[in-house]
């Protein structure tokens, strides 16, 4: 089967709108949405699915993102602008048409690829929000774009929301989808990571756990490492992958207590274990820009790194 992909459109029609000419914060998040160039995946790139006002521009995103906080304007538009700069396909069908027939909510999934170096090690970066909303603006997307910065090729997944079931359902068929097609995608499938902020995490942990055949997919290799943002989930194995966890002390959403007794769990059967919490911070912090987290995705890929290299 071929690599089934929707890429950024190059071509106009009439009834498409024209492509914003010069994103900054005061460009409107309905721009955005409807530019011709996000025609695909432009209904993605928010999370609009509960409805926004058409005049909220995109220093103001907070309100679509409830559960998050520290959101960072700069990163915003740095992330449209490579959305907008990249010329090749950014963004990828996880299913098949036949599987979108028999089931339209799968309709609303996908992958976005920020490309690093050929056939460099890939990670899938999976956005909180409650199981209510996919962050990806300032939970997925931003990290995604640096490590491809770094030489990592990294995925955000857009998944359906409405439960872990599913949404761990989503994350299984973009390992498999990634997998099937790594040589057209030219990553490198081993050591692979997955990462997550909240619910994001809580879905990384689980296929870390359980691994795709507990999720729908035939059974691919599992994650090497997995990094962890501020989540309650406290299930594990005593065959977990490598894993790294970051919270904020003040987290009034998931506790870093509970955080920190899975780690403790994890590094008593004798697996590889990082754990982190910064002061005077709360949920849903991202890349924590301005704050007391600013760099640990540094130390998360450094933690990483150490598994591939091992």
């Amino acid at each position: 089967m071929g690599l089934l992909l929707s890429g950024c459109a190059s071509q106009t029609t009439d009834n498409q709108t024209t492509a914003v000419s010069q994103i900054n914060e005061k460009t409107t998040v309905s721009k955005i949405v409807h530019d011709e160039r996000f025609e695909s995946y432009g209904q993605f790139i928010f999370p609009i699915e509960r409805g926004y006002d058409e005049s909220l521009t995109i220093n103001h995103i907070d309100s679509l993102l409830p559960y998050h906080s520290h959101i960072n304007t700069q990163t915003t538009i740095d992330v449209l602008n490579y959305m907008t700069d990249y010329h090749d396909s950014i963004f990828y069908d996880i299913y098949t048409d036949e599987e979108k027939s028999a089931n339209p909510s799968k309709e609303n999934t996908g992958l976005f690829f920020f490309k690093g170096e050929k056939n460099a090690p890939f990670a899938i970066i999976n956005a909180g929000g409650g199981f209510s909303y996919v962050g990806s603006i300032h939970e997925s997307f931003p990290h995604a774009l640096y490590l491809s910065q770094q030489g990592y090729n990294a995925f955000a997944l857009q998944y359906r929301t409405g439960g872990g079931d599913v949404a761990c359902e989503d994350l299984s068929a973009a390992i498999a989808f990634i997998f099937e097609h790594a040589d057209e995608l030219e990553v490198n499938t081993d050591n692979y990571s997955l990462w997550g902020g909240s619910a994001g995490a809580r879905m990384a942990a689980y296929l870390g756990s359980y691994g795709t055949e507990s999720f729908g997919q035939d059974a691919y290799p599992r994650a090497g490492s997995i990094i962890m943002q501020y989540t309650g989930h406290s299930d594990y194995t005593t065959h977990d992958p490598a894993t790294y966890v970051c919270v904020g002390e003040n987290d009034g959403i998931a506790s870093w207590q509970t955080m920190q007794r899975r780690i403790q769990n994890l590094k008593n059967v004798g697996i590889d274990t990082e754990f982190h919490r910064y002061p005077s911070l709360g949920h849903g912090f991202g890349l924590g820009i301005g704050t007391s987290a600013e760099g640990w995705i540094d130390d998360a890929i450094a933690f990483w790194q150490k598994q591939i290299d091992e």
